[in-house]
């Protein structure tokens, strides 16, 4: 395993993280607990989730994946052996209505680390996320920004971390990120931090991966500038970059058969890219996992790679990446395919 630190802290990290998105729903807590067990095993001692998770998020599911982490702390004793993320949901839409109604403020923050922390068996949390802006902005595949000048929402940057500030001083969580964030958002909670002294966030994370690679923009320069660092989502683009779905192997319990919701990544010219994508991996003899993967990896903005997995064989695969380098030769490929269909994920 490859380690790197989570930007201005003494934190140590794997390159690759252990995503968990798919405990409680795709995932039995006994299969959670073996790739948990595997991951660790291997050298991978960071793990990502979310007060929301299972997805697709409901009420009947809601916390089980980090009650999952939760006994496997317990049981294995490992929880100072590991650093733990997870994130509370931005002001609720009807997808999670059922978590709270109410906007991101210093009530919602404290009742969702406090249940987290119970779900979880630990009494702190290493690193704290907002999940998404609570502004109407462009996230989750929506490709431009379009101003609506009746959004309710108030800028209200100074009291989520005014918020997380009262956590960190309770000593129930160390450090804070954002996710699904743009670049406006991002500098707005670097100036309130500075112009506060409020805490910094560490991390964001974002979706990145072969289809979707928006995040080069403005968010590198900011990740690079600013340090900091991108936990990368969706490397493998819901297994779409797996080549399953093109070669018609993808089990009954795939993603993408069981959740048709989840179209980001299956669009005409996601589809004729990652064709493409395939040939050039096929060519250099390695599957296009492992080369979706070792792209991201060696991106120098990315402080982790979180990898999602439903079976054994796909987390093997996809920790194995991490030894993989790809050559200037395949960049230069990858990128004339980049040139030629963009990101068509965003």
């Amino acid at each position: 395993m490859k380690y790197t630190t989570i930007p201005k802290t003494d934190i140590k990290v794997s390159k690759i993280c252990l995503g968990s998105m798919t405990w409680g729903n795709q995932n039995t807590e006994a299969e959670g607990h073996a790739q948990l067990d595997y991951a660790f095993e291997n050298g991978v001692n960071f793990i990502d989730t979310a007060e929301m998770y299972p997805v697709p998020a409901s009420p009947e599911t809601q916390g089980a994946t980090s009650k999952i982490i939760g006994t496997w702390l317990k049981k294995t004793g490992n929880r100072d052996k590991v650093v733990v993320a997870s994130k509370i949901v931005g002001r609720s839409s009807d997808y999670t209505a059922h978590i709270r109604t109410t906007g991101i403020t210093s009530k919602s923050i404290k009742e969702a680390v406090d249940n987290e922390l119970k779900r979880l068996q630990t009494d702190y949390i290493d690193l704290y996320q907002i999940h998404w802006p609570e502004r109407e902005t462009n996230t989750f595949g929506t490709r431009d920004y379009k101003h609506n000048p009746n959004d309710s929402w108030t800028d209200n940057f100074n009291e989520v971390l005014h918020g997380l500030d009262e956590q960190i001083k309770m000593g129930k969580i160390k450090h804070v990120g954002i996710s699904n964030e743009k670049a406006w958002g991002t500098m707005r909670y670097l100036e309130e931090s500075k112009n506060h002294s409020l805490p910094r966030m560490k991390t964001i994370q974002n979706a990145y991966s072969l289809i979707n690679r928006g995040y080069e923009g403005d968010m590198a320069e900011i990740s690079m500038r600013e340090n900091i660092g991108l936990l990368a989502y969706s490397p493998m683009a819901f297994g779409v970059l797996s080549g399953k779905y093109i070669k018609g192997t993808a089990a009954d319990n795939a993603r993408l058969k069981l959740f048709p919701r989840f179209a980001r990544y299956s669009s005409e010219q996601c589809t004729e890219a990652t064709k493409r994508y395939l040939k050039i991996a096929e060519d250099h003899g390695m599957s296009l996992a492992q080369m979706s993967l070792a792209f991201v990896n060696q991106q120098p903005f990315v402080t982790s790679n979180i990898i999602g997995a439903t079976t054994l064989e796909q987390l093997k695969e996809n920790i194995n990446s991490i030894h993989t380098t790809l050559t200037d030769e395949i960049l230069e490929q990858i990128n004339a395919v980049h040139a030629q269909i963009p990101n068509p994920a965003t």
